[in-house]
């Protein structure tokens, strides 16, 4: 197993000071290039924590479709300093990966500041499936698996994968098709009120089940879409925030991990194990170790809804439910409004949109948004501390769990 894990009990504690993200855009639509969509993400962040490009240190810049040193290129347009700029592909799961980098070097000393960055301008190839299974990618594992167990068809490759493990979601534990699709219409009824998502529009059940099928079970709007975006966030030292007053606007990343996949991701032959299941638990178990937190504690999550299925199935690994029950947690309506958590306020992948890089960092942004009570007509009342989750098949998992308050005394407040 290889699983990377930061403890602030090991190194200096990390908030986020200042975030920023684009507007998620249908591809081929904007006419802008990635480094203008940097550029607006980094400046909106830098704003946000009131301080200028210079006074970064470090920078870790995560992106999926551009070639090597695009992070330089794409920071180039903010400024030209000389400073450390490290580039990371981590799949799905890169943004999050470039978060946790900078902090690893806030954490371990290396910077009091550090930017992280994450971007993407998508082509239509990954929109459409040849029909014909391909000789080497990255996810033979998974792939040999699959093809096992169903017959290879002719959709998007991650939508099969997806796909399938709804199939066995849905035969182990009797899991609906309308249970799948009451996540989208929970998320899309979310987006409404986030002015960056690529889609605002409600829908209704019958509107879900009944839209184009892209792999059975899981419709179009059941699917996040292809799209072009960036996010940034400062990360900063504890001292940095307290020589600067930026405690009111300071949220802390109490805890991260990040797992990848186990021999147990392929020898038990299960879909639902293939596309990610044990690396969210791994991770999940990790974050929840380390800070002393349990999931009750959780007000608000960002979960990495690429499909409406892996909502379900994270729901599973993240502890929110046993297995088997993720189907009728979202049913009851509690991960959403009035519900035990929020899940997914921003709207989640299927309507924000999902530009690889840059979700981690957009996740990154609602959360910081949520924790400090300016989310506007999405916030959650009362939100104190929010887990965040990023899934890249391949594979990576990231998991974050932010806390607010902790240098003010509100976090403690709302214990006692």
């Amino acid at each position: 197993m290889s699983t990377a894990v930061t403890s602030a009990r090991q190194g200096r504690r990390v908030f986020v000071v200042g975030v920023g993200t684009t507007k998620f855009e249908k591809i081929e639509t904007s006419g802008r290039e990635y480094p203008e969509m940097v550029r607006e993400a980094v400046d909106m962040a830098l704003g946000d924590a009131g301080i200028g490009y210079g006074r970064v240190q470090r920078a870790a810049v995560g992106y999926v479709f551009q070639p090597s040193t695009a992070g330089q290129r794409a920071l180039y347009e903010v400024g030209l300093t000389g400073i450390p700029i490290v580039n990371v592909d981590n799949n799905c799961a890169t943004g999050s990966t470039a978060l946790m980098t900078a902090r690893d070097w806030v954490q371990g000393g290396q910077a009091d500041v550090a930017l992280a960055v994450g971007f993407e301008k998508m082509t239509r190839t990954s929109l459409t499936g040849t029909g014909e299974l391909p000789k080497v990618t990255t996810l033979d594992h998974h792939l040999n698996v699959m093809t096992d167990l169903h017959e290879w068809g002719t959709g998007p490759m991650t939508a099969q994968l997806f796909g399938n493990a709804a199939v066995e979601h849905m035969e182990r534990y009797g899991t609906t098709a309308e249970q799948i699709a009451a996540v989208a219409v929970k998320n899309h009824r979310h987006s409404v009120h986030n002015p960056y998502a690529q889609f605002r529009d409600e829908y209704t059940l019958e509107q879900v089940l009944g839209d184009k099928m892209i792999h059975a079970p899981l419709t179009r709007s059941q699917c996040s879409p292809t799209s072009d975006g960036a996010g940034a966030a400062v990360l900063v030292s504890e001292a940095f925030v307290r020589e600067h007053g930026l405690e009111d606007r300071a949220v802390e990343i109490v805890a991260q991990a990040l797992t990848t996949d186990t021999g147990e991701s392929f020898d038990s032959r299960s879909m639902i194990d293939v596309v990610g299941a044990p690396m969210t638990g791994a991770a999940a178990a990790r974050v929840f170790a380390e800070s002393g937190l349990t999931v009750d504690d959780v007000d608000v999550i960002e979960l990495h809804d690429c499909f409406a299925i892996n909502e379900i199935i994270t729901y599973e690994g993240l502890g929110l439910c046993s297995p088997g029950e993720g189907g009728k947690l979202v049913e009851s309506g509690a991960t959403t409004y009035g519900g035990r958590w929020v899940v997914n306020p921003s709207g989640g992948l299927l309507s924000k949109g999902h530009p690889l890089g840059a979700t981690g960092l957009a996740q990154c942004a609602e959360l910081t948004w949520q924790l400090r009570g300016e989310a506007g007509g999405r916030q959650v009342d009362g939100a104190r501390v929010g887990l965040q989750h990023n899934l890249g098949l391949g594979g990576a998992c990231v998991v974050t769990l932010y806390r607010a308050g902790t240098l003010t005394g509100t976090a403690d407040e709302k214990e006692n």
